[in-house]
């Protein structure tokens, strides 16, 4: 049959469906108004290309519906609603260009193709597509109970089809593959497999949903309980909450371990809980801070050039070719392995041989970051390993702090004074330092502020002492000890002219041009006015002149000023020092030793006086301990051999022997004077003379051996700054030579003895 005809878009209409659309085509409202004019039939068809204005039959699905009209309503803008109920499948022939409006020829599909099914597999149908449609109720929420029961209640397989269909809101192409189903089973086959999907679907909508609900209502809930604390909080007067938002801020950006950042967010949640005015919540607060100011991944880039570092050492620093290499030498080390690894180093010399400034320069040249923490007079565990927090006031250690105050977790870190650490009740600190220098177990250093551990592997430390003897074994036994020797006068005059005198202009507000201080003027200074291993005293007496230059110039008296060794005194006063004298002609009792102190080397006069007396022994000169044994074994030796001199045996019990040392106020000991007392003493004893011009250091045993001693360097230099040209040294002291300058031995004969044989042989006129 012909029949005016719409092409809907974007919607498929089936049996049964009562369904409304609107049209704004003319050509379909013509044809709505000729089905109205006539017995009100229509034939609906969808486009497969919704957008197609003009349609031809390729553009339409073939299969479309024959629908009766029931009510068309005219809107505004030229758009007509119209309202149908479908009632058969029709099939789209062809159209016809006779009319101004759309009109088909379609052939109705037959309702009932005969497939021989049995009524017990249509009846299977049924049931399948109720409990399927029950099943999509469940989980699609939207269905109403009438449509439920309506489902249940129906028996005919195609009414059944046909009403589940229409309620299923599913695209128009689905509804399509359903209304183009010839068939019975296809229709059936196509209804379930739409019903299947819907219901898996629907299902996983409803799980993403459920999972999405129970995250919103978690945080929907904390946000609620954030606000009313906050509001509470408020009511208080307090600001945790502000505080604790700016701590989790922080705890994004920090860099370190994951076990660390979920140990400061368990604080950061307990900092939430407690009371702003508690004094724990002072104390969460401190620790909160402390852990995320330490530099757990961040590290700074070292220098690499070696060339660089080898510069900046030698421009400021002369001399310590030793530390120079060692620093050389790892740098070279690291660039090779690519490893961090750090030694501990110990810098050991005299006080202002420039311990603490050589470590400055390491780090200048290397590119760390400079920390130094004093550790003399320190004597509580607690300063390195901190207080715990438990405590009252408690707070972290000098380590930690210091790598706080770095910044990163690779700085250099200088342990000044090493050897000046103490111990009392309250714990060893040198014990506590134990692991912080031990590269095997520093990795993991725990704090007991902190409780976490700490990984120093990356730091390079470097310690200064003035004294090994004071450096306990067992922290002596974990560092590699580099000796800086006293300077010698040359070394002092070049430090001076290259570095002191222009770093005292500075300090004291001198530019170039207004002071000069000639060579001979600081050979002088050097000479008369201090006496010292290092040049700290060197560098006040340079001080001291600027100021004064300076003083003059501010007040106008002069422009400049030149210092030399005629006006030195105008400056520094009379001289405070004079070169030691020796005795021009050959003593009887009386010999030149040489000892080490803290401050460089010293020669030291050893008189004897032989009396009268009951044989008794007395030693004057403030000695310790070790050397009035060293002076004990001396006269049992002398005792031993004094047949070999012509002494009588008796000669011991009827004279006393009063060995003193010059300088009673001065301490002295040492295990190095037992070769001068047993010469002094022959000397005294047998009467005979002791060349002036000659100098020894040793120790002494019953048997007459010469034991070594240590402190060469500065031995030889105290010898060589008394004008004394001939030095006995033990034997195995010689390869000890090999180390000291040629400008230091230039000009004094070394003797190397074994026996005290050997030095009563050189020492003996």
């Amino acid at each position: 049959m012909r029949i005016p005809a719409v092409a809907l878009r974007g919607m498929t209409i089936l049996p049964g469906m009562i369904a409304h659309f609107d049209i704004s085509r003319p050509r379909s409202i013509m044809a709505v108004e000729r089905a109205m004019g006539e017995n009100q039939e229509i034939f609906l068809v969808t486009q497969k290309v919704t957008e197609q204005e003009l349609p031809t039959v390729n553009d339409l699905f073939a299969i479309g519906i024959f629908a009766e009209v029931r009510q068309v309503i005219k809107l505004q803008k030229d758009i007509v609603r119209v309202l149908v109920e479908g009632k058969k499948r029709a099939k789209l022939v062809a159209f016809t260009d006779e009319q101004e409006y759309l009109e088909a020829e379609i052939a109705f599909l037959d309702a009932d193709v005969e497939e021989g099914l049995i009524p017990e597999a249509k009846e299977a149908m049924v049931v399948s597509i109720r409990e399927n449609f029950e099943r999509y109720g469940k989980v699609n929420g939207k269905l109403g109970q009438d449509v439920l029961r309506q489902v249940q209640s129906m028996t005919d397989l195609e009414s059944l089809m046909d009403y589940v269909s229409n309620n299923l809101p599913v695209h128009y192409v689905e509804k399509q593959k359903i209304l183009e189903a010839e068939t019975l089973t296809e229709r059936y086959e196509a209804l379930l497999t739409l019903l299947f999907r819907e219901i898996e679907v629907n299902g996983i909508k409803q799980e993403f949903q459920k999972k999405v609900r129970e995250r919103v209502d978690k945080h929907q809930k904390e946000y609620i309980l954030r606000e009313q604390m906050g509001l509470i909080r408020e009511e208080l007067g307090e600001n945790s909450e502000s505080e604790a938002d700016e701590y989790e801020k922080s705890l994004q950006k920090l860099k370190a371990p994951k076990e660390i950042k979920e140990r400061i967010r368990k604080e950061i949640d307990h900092f939430r809980q407690v009371s702003g005015s508690s004094s724990e919540s002072a104390v969460t607060r401190g620790y909160i801070e402390t852990l995320l100011e330490l530099p757990w991944n961040r590290k700074s880039k070292d220098n690499r050039d070696i060339d660089h570092a080898q510069r900046v050492l030698d421009d400021e620093h002369y001399g310590l070719n030793d530390v120079k290499k060692r620093v050389i030498e790892f740098l070279a080390v690291r660039n090779l392995t690519g490893k961090g690894d750090s030694p501990i180093v110990c810098l050991v010399g005299p006080p202002g041989t420039g311990k603490t400034s050589i470590a400055r320069s390491v780090a200048r040249a290397l590119n760390k970051e400079y920390v130094r923490i004093c550790l003399g007079g320190v004597r509580d565990e607690a300063e390195i390993r901190g207080h715990r927090k438990t405590y009252v006031g408690a707070m972290p250690g000098r380590i930690i702090n210091g790598l706080r105050s770095a910044g990163v977790s690779n700085p250099l870190m200088l342990l000044d004074e090493i050897d000046k650490v103490s111990s009392d009740y309250k714990g060893d600190t040198s014990a506590a330092l134990l692991e912080v220098l031990d590269s095997e177990q520093n990795s993991k250093f725990r704090d007991h502020y902190v409780e976490l551990p700490v990984d120093l592997s990356d730091v390079l430390f470097l310690a200064t002492a003035n004294s090994v003897q004071d450096i306990p074994k067992p922290l002596l036994d974990r560092m590699e000890i580099i000796e800086i020797n006293s300077y010698t006068e040359n070394e002092k005059f070049h430090i001076a002219r290259e570095h002191l005198i222009a770093k005292q202009m500075e300090k004291n507000g001198l530019v170039q041009g207004q002071i000069a201080i000639s060579d001979s003027a600081l050979r002088n200074i050097i000479t008369s006015y201090t006496k010292e291993a290092g040049v700290r005293g060197l560098e006040r007496k340079i001080g001291e002149i600027c100021r004064k230059v300076a003083a003059d110039i501010y007040r106008g008296k002069m422009k400049s000023a030149r210092v030399t060794a005629q006006n030195l005194e105008k400056y520094l006063g009379r001289e405070k020092y004079r070169k030691d004298i020796r005795e021009k002609e050959p003593q009887v009792g009386l010999v030149c030793g040489l000892a080490w102190t803290s401050v460089g080397g010293v020669t030291l006069d050893v008189e004897v006086s032989v009396m009268p007396g009951k044989g008794e022994f007395r030693l004057t000169g403030k000695m310790g301990d070790v050397m009035k044994e060293s002076a004990q074994a001396a006269v049992s030796y002398v005792r031993s051999v004094s047949g070999q001199y012509g002494i009588k045996p008796d000669y011991f019990q009827k004279h006393d022997i009063h060995i003193h040392i010059p300088e009673g106020a001065v301490p002295k000991d040492g295990p190095s004077a037992g070769i001068t007392m047993a010469t002094a003493i022959l000397s005294a004893v047998c009467g005979r003379q002791v060349r002036a011009d000659v100098a020894m250091t040793g120790e002494v045993t019953l048997r007459g051996r010469v034991l070594p001693i240590g402190g060469l360097k500065e031995k030889l230099l105290a010898a060589k700054n008394s004008d004394i040209h001939t030095v006995c040294v033990p034997m195995e002291n010689e390869r000890d030579l090999e180390d000291i300058s040629k400008e230091i031995l230039e000009g004094l004969t070394i003797i190397p003895v074994e026996k005290m044989e050997q030095v009563l042989e050189v020492a003996l006129v």
